[in-house]
């Protein structure tokens, strides 16, 4: 059997809802994972959020499993390792402030032509993070439910993804979450992350396993599949936890 020597995540609506704090149950599973192998998160959130929704939540763990978790915001943009103090970038590959300025200006007006720029966001609906731009329809602080509600079938996300990519050939234009849609640098995506998981920790990635709720051809997740990491499809952090249980009497 394949030894699994590093697990990795999407985050939310894996190990999180989206936008919200990971669950106690998922916390103490972190934990658990921490005490005998390496752990990613790689997912399309800023650095804030991996730190308000994980790090967080993480209780008294000791400077040995915070050693081995590592943290890949916006979609393995960056790369930040715990120093023995905090967590500091490894790498940080940030947009040019031209391609910032195109971005914006390519999602704002193709969304207000295709009719799909909401007059009354819940908060913003552009977001510069630095290493990637960041469309979210219906507005960063959105409820879940309206989330989900809005494109069910993905056919917005992937006319506005189309549109917005037409403008911006030097870039790299995904549909994220489920009203998201992001833009980084060409080329960088979540297997650009899992590849650099093996250059920095030397961990091929025939013994990494990925979880993710999008690994679906076209879902944000699945460039990991692609890449040929072992992954295992969730619906939901309750779903993620009890996937977890059983891989831990395994590990």
């Amino acid at each position: 059997m394949t030894p699994t020597r590093l697990v990795a995540f999407d985050l939310d609506d894996t190990l999180a809802p989206s936008k919200g704090a990971i669950d106690p149950r998922i916390a103490d599973l972190l934990r658990a994972l921490l005490r005998t192998v390496e752990v990613a998160i790689i997912s399309g959130g800023n650095e804030d959020q991996f730190r308000s929704q994980v790090i967080a939540q993480l209780g008294d763990a000791d400077g040995a499993e915070l050693g081995r978790l590592h943290l890949l915001p916006t979609c393995g943009t960056r790369y930040l390792r715990h120093d023995g103090e905090d967590f500091a970038a490894v790498y940080a590959h940030d947009l040019a402030q031209d391609e910032k300025d195109a971005a914006l200006t390519a999602l704002r007006e193709e969304a207000e032509r295709l009719g799909l720029w909401e007059a009354e966001p819940w908060g913003e609906i552009l977001e510069d993070r630095g290493s990637q731009i960041t469309f979210s329809a219906l507005g960063q602080q959105a409820p879940r439910e309206a989330k989900h509600d809005w494109d069910p079938t993905g056919e917005k996300r992937l006319a506005l993804r189309d549109a917005v990519a037409a403008r911006l050939p030097g870039l790299e234009v995904r549909a994220g979450g489920s009203t998201s849609i992001d833009i980084t640098r060409a080329g960088i995506d979540k297997a650009y992350g899992m590849s650099a998981l093996t250059e920095h920790t030397g961990i091929p990635l025939s013994d990494m396993l990925f979880y993710g709720d999008r690994l679906d051809v076209g879902g944000n997740d699945y460039p990991v599949l692609a890449l040929g990491v072992r992954s295992i499809a969730v619906e939901g952090w309750e779903d993620t936890a009890d996937k977890l249980d059983e891989l831990l009497t395994t590990l």
